[in-house]
């Protein structure tokens, strides 16, 4: 596994710089909504909820349109290849909210925003789960993936952290800053390590109806927890389109299922994410400092679990369980927060954050074992546009509501 792990260094690296830049501007990006658009103490929150859930619902959209298409390019052309593109523009809306924070500019950001998250929003994430499942086998790649995603919630840890100390603008400049270093650090090392002769098979395979039943059968019957990927021709053309989805769909129920569970799961998330700092804001006043210690809380104790816990927890119980018992924890959280009579019972509600951050690893890593490793890309894409259209949907429901 220390072997595995260590040819994934760079890729790591990559993504904790990308996922640096990203949370940075998290604790500060409400106060600068609220300024910006908001004239009176009439509509102090309301606009700012409208404007952000109709933000989640255009990149929703365009990502759950792009994620799949990105992940096929990704096995076609490589993963570093088509990684360069939304690591370009993500560079873009940090560095006007750096330049300026008026009304005109935070509408530039804001369009801007919008346009390039359709790329951007959850690729590094997608491809950097593609990268982990083509290169790591067995059952060490739950512990992988829960390794990837702790080395993301740290990059939360100390981009939070900075964020708590730097003045508003200097926080988007840092932003811009760490984007653009984790591009020429992702061109400059990562490699392409995707195992050529696999792929070639896996690419140019013959597909055929007797294939089809065969596929069909072995999937069915694979169990969950085999830790032997399904190395078969699924998807039947190269490019990305619907009947891909609906083929693995048809051939893999355990592929069916984990879309299920991701979309409900990217469905409450979201919501959460949309409602929670506006109704720590409007009901306790929380300001910039306060958002950003609670975060940094949550940070610490997500990166403790999910470097140390989860890939424990996975051999010990297996990923069914794993998956099982975050999502009765992310309800129990949820339900808590909900009915939040004070101040500090968000803080006490950290302690169910690590049963959020077990579900995604949990389900990548069941998928991943469907295909073989040059359809890890679609897979991961398949995923990631679930994710999305859950975004689209939720602010349907919580803007509303939140703004109420």
């Amino acid at each position: 596994m220390e072997d595995g792990i260590g040819g994934l260094r760079h890729m790591l690296a990559t993504v904790f710089l990308s996922a640096f830049a990203g949370f940075m501007v998290v604790p500060v990006i409400t106060d600068v909504t609220v300024a910006a658009v908001c004239s009176g103490p009439d509509d102090s929150c309301s606009l700012a909820v409208y404007l952000t859930g109709f933000q989640q619902v255009a990149i929703g959209m365009g990502t759950m349109i792009m994620m799949p298409v990105i992940g096929n390019l990704s096995d076609r052309y490589g993963i570093k290849t088509i990684l360069t593109l939304p690591m370009c523009l993500s560079i873009v809306p940090p560095v006007i909210l750096g330049y300026r924070r008026d009304t005109k500019f935070f509408y530039v950001f804001y369009i801007s925003k919008i346009l390039t998250s359709m790329v951007c929003e959850g690729t590094v994430d997608c491809l950097a789960y593609a990268y982990v499942a083509v290169n790591i086998h067995g059952s060490t790649r739950i512990s992988a993936f829960g390794i990837l995603a702790g080395i993301k919630t740290i990059a939360g840890l100390f981009g939070t952290l900075v964020a708590r100390f730097l003045p508003i603008a200097l926080t988007f400049q840092v932003s811009a800053i760490s984007f653009f270093v984790g591009l020429v650090y992702m061109r400059v090392f990562l490699k392409e390590n995707l195992k050529a002769d696999e792929d070639d098979d896996h690419h140019h395979g013959t597909y055929h109806q007797e294939d089809h039943d065969s596929i069909n059968t072995t999937m069915l019957a694979e169990p969950i927890l085999n830790d032997t990927p399904i190395k078969t021709q699924v998807f039947q053309k190269k490019y990305s389109s619907l009947k891909d989805m609906i083929s693995l769909m048809k051939t893999s129920t355990i592929f069916f299922q984990a879309l299920v569970v991701t979309f409900f799961s990217s469905f409450s998330d979201s919501g959460m994410e949309s409602a929670f700092l506006y109704f720590l804001k409007a009901r306790f006043g929380f300001d910039k400092k306060q958002f950003a210690d609670l975060l940094l809380l949550i940070t610490i104790v997500g990166s403790i679990s999910q470097l140390f816990v989860l890939p424990r927890f996975a051999s010990a119980i297996g990923e069914c369980k794993l998956l099982s018992t975050g999502l009765f924890m992310e309800f129990i959280n949820m339900a808590i927060v909900s009915v939040s009579w004070a101040p500090w019972v968000p803080y006490l509600t950290t302690v169910f954050v690590p049963g959020a951050l077990f579900v995604m690893p949990s389900v990548c890593g069941i998928a991943s074992r469907q295909v073989g490793p040059g359809e890890q890309g679609k897979v991961q894409g398949c995923i990631s546009g679930v994710r999305s259209f859950g975004k689209v949907v939720a602010p349907f429901v919580f803007s509303p509501l939140t703004g109420l």
